[in-house]
Order: structure tokens, then C-alpha cells, then sequence
């Protein structure tokens, strides 16, 4: 700790999902050690990341592709696929940080990254502050849920909802629901509420895409290639079904056959009892759930002058390109399970590489 009770560190990671235990498990593989080189914080209550704030219907069998973090595999005999997916994952987390000792402190909010003295990023914490030659940024989207805006949207009588803040389906018993967005949680959320609703319509600014048959490495890497291509132009990240498309199951099929999959395009106004189309057509509804998807939680980053005129922060492999000691994981091509494993395996070497040059230069 320095003469203004600001603490040093070599590296702070910043989030403990997927991604930032990834990275923080290959740092302290280098040699680095927890509390001591680098030091993880974390917002939430309890290990899980964002999975931890997951509805109590999304079960660990109805989620698609996820990896185990390096190290450790999330075993067949835990991964029971009839429990919900924030039990698994979460009690998963929680074992993989006590088994590599990574000493994650949570909750601990972070407020802002700024440049500091020496040449040092300042990250200012609702732990205190800390002083610290690289920032590995896992910080996810979940806390910025976006809302769009409509007119009328305030007049609306009925309950507004986003997928943030999704209880399950029970909730929306005997109601008339409009789910607005065509990405895979609005499809979910839909399937499961049209099976108790008195209706449901589904609104979409695009008609849905439907991907059928296998999804291979190649189309895979062609996916992430898109979403990567975006990053390295400064663009903000587009969502994963954006560039994937809706993967057909049983599911799907049955619902699309059922008439629950009739999409409408998005409306143009809000009324107090309901959405309203420019040709006159309305729709009664008790409930709009939101399931517009999120955006990058990156606003702490600011003062660092990041973002590019796109929207988003222009990165190369994770490294954003106006600031080497900046990596971000979990962010663009990296937003998958298995990209974030990777990214931050990336991350972690380039940062050890920018510790050893600056020890060697000093």
C-alpha cells in the first residue's frame, strides 16, 4: 500500500464469470498469485456470475453449450440437467474458486478505471482503490439490460418487465402477454408462458431466422468471424442470434406448429391497454416483457476514453487497442463459454508478457 492508502497490485480482474475465472486461473498458473500479483472483484452476492440471477424455469438441461472452465470439468453426475442452471453453475463456481484459490472479493462494485500515476490504471472500488499495471475486464452484460423506447410507453396501465427481471412463468397465469424480441430468451420465455397465459403475442423488430440442421466448428468459427470482424471496426457487439440464428429443437418445432412462434413486426405505439400498429391494428395486454437483450457493462472504463465513434471499444484478440494494459474477455467473439475459457487463457499471457517487458525496461 502506498502513502495514500491506495493499494498496488500487478493485474485486477474485474468479474468472476466464466470469463474472468478463466483468466484468473491462467494468470496464477504463470506464477502470479491471488491477492498478492493480481486480485479478482466481483459485484455479485455469491459465486455464479451472471447465472446466479437466472429464472428458476431455465434449467441446466434447456441451456446450450456450456464449456467447463479450464482445469476443472463440471462433471455429468453435477450437471443434472433437471435442477435450474443457477444451482448448477453456481455451486460449480463456487468449487472451482475454492479448489484453485482464487480469493474472489464480492460484492465489491467498481466505480472507475482512470489513469493513475507512474504510468498505473487507478481502479476505484467500493473496496477502496488499487493501483495496478493491467485491468482484465470480465464484466459481462447482464447489468445493463436494454429497454427501448416507445411512444406511450409511460400511459401503459399494465406491468412492464425485462428478461433481467424474469420470475418464471407462473406469474403471468390467465394474463395477456406481449413478449417483444426474437432472440433465444424471448423465444423461451414465450414457449413457457403461452402454456399458462390467457395470450400471448410475440413482436419482433426482424422476422426470426431458424437454423436448421447441425452447427458445426465451421459454421462456428464463421459465427464468431462476424461478431469479431465488428469488434476490431469499434462497433458495439452484436447478440450471439443475431449472427447464429433460432437453432430448431422439438421445442421450437412444436411451438411454431402450435401458432405460439406467429410473429408480428413491432408495434409503433404504446396505450395504456395495450400496443398499437401505424394500420390501426391493436393488441390487448396486461404484460410487455421485454426480452430486448443487454449491452456491454462497460461504463466504468470511461474516463479511459475506450470507445470508438461505433459505440464499442476496438479490440485486438482481447487486447483494446487504444490501451494495452486493457483486456477485455467476454466481450464480442468472446461472449460464449468456451470463447471466454479462451480469451481468457489470451489475456493472461499478453499480460504477463507486458509485466516481464515493463520489469525488464525498469
Amino acid at each position: 500500500m502506498n502513502d495514500f492508502g491506495v493499494r498496488d497490485i500487478d493485474v485486477v480482474v474485474v468479474g468472476a464469470g466464466q470469463a474472468g475465472l478463466s483468466g484468473a486461473f491462467h494468470l496464477r498458473r504463470s506464477g502470479l498469485a491471488p491477492d498478492q500479483d493480481f486480485v479478482v472483484l466481483d459485484h455479485a452476492p455469491r459465486p455464479g456470475g451472471a447465472w446466479q440471477f437466472r429464472w428458476p424455469s431455465l434449467t441446466y438441461g434447456a441451456v446450450h453449450g456450456m464449456h467447463s472452465l479450464p482445469g476443472m470439468e463440471l462433471t455429468t453426475g453435477e450437471a443434472d440437467d433437471s435442477r435450474p442452471s443457477s444451482e448448477v453453475i453456481g455451486a460449480y463456481f463456487t468449487a472451482y474458486e475454492e479448489r484453485f484459490g482464487l480469493r474472489v472479493h464480492r460484492p465489491v462494485d467498481v466505480a472507475a478505471v482512470r489513469e493513475g500515476a507512474g504510468g498505473r490504471l487507478r481502479v476505484e472500488t467500493s473496496e477502496g482503490t488499487w493501483s495496478a499495471r493491467a485491468l482484465i475486464n470480465a464484466t459481462g452484460t447482464w447489468d445493463r439490460p436494454f429497454w427501448p423506447r416507445y411512444p406511450g410507453q409511460e400511459t401503459f396501465l399494465g406491468r412492464q418487465l425485462h428478461t433481467a427481471d424474469y420470475p418464471g412463468p407462473a406469474e403471468f397465469a390467465g394474463l395477456r402477454v406481449v413478449v417483444v424480441g426474437g432472440g433465444a430468451s424471448g423465444t423461451q420465455h414465450l414457449m413457457e408462458i403461452a402454456k399458462v397465459a390467457a395470450d400471448t403475442t410475440w413482436v419482433t423488430r426482424r422476422p426470426p431466422v431458424y437454423r436448421e440442421g447441425p452447427f458445426g466448428e465451421e459454421q462456428g468459427r464463421a459465427a464468431v468471424a462476424l461478431v469479431d470482424e465488428r469488434v476490431r471496426q469499434g462497433l458495439a457487439p452484436q447478440s450471439v442470434v443475431s449472427v447464429t440464428g433460432l437453432p430448431v429443437n422439438e421445442a421450437i418445432t412444436r411451438a411454431r406448429e402450435e401458432g405460439v412462434l406467429d410473429r408480428l413486426p413491432m408495434f409503433d405505439r404504446i396505450t395504456p391497454d395495450g400496443v398499437a400498429w401505424a394500420d390501426g391494428r391493436t393488441v390487448a395486454a396486461d404484460v410487455i416483457l421485454w426480452a430486448t437483450g443487454f449491452r456491454a457493462a462497460i461504463d466504468h472504463l470511461a474516463p479511459l476514453g475506450l470507445r470508438e465513434r461505433g459505440g464499442g471499444i476496438r479490440v485486438e484478440r482481447t487486447r483494446a487497442v487504444r490501451d494495452e494494459r486493457i483486456h477485455l474477455v467476454g466481450y464480442g467473439p468472446s461472449a460464449s463459454t468456451i470463447g471466454a475459457n479462451r480469451a481468457g487463457r489470451a489475456a493472461a499471457r499478453d499480460i504477463v508478457r507486458l509485466l516481464t517487458r515493463e520489469a525488464a525496461a525498469a
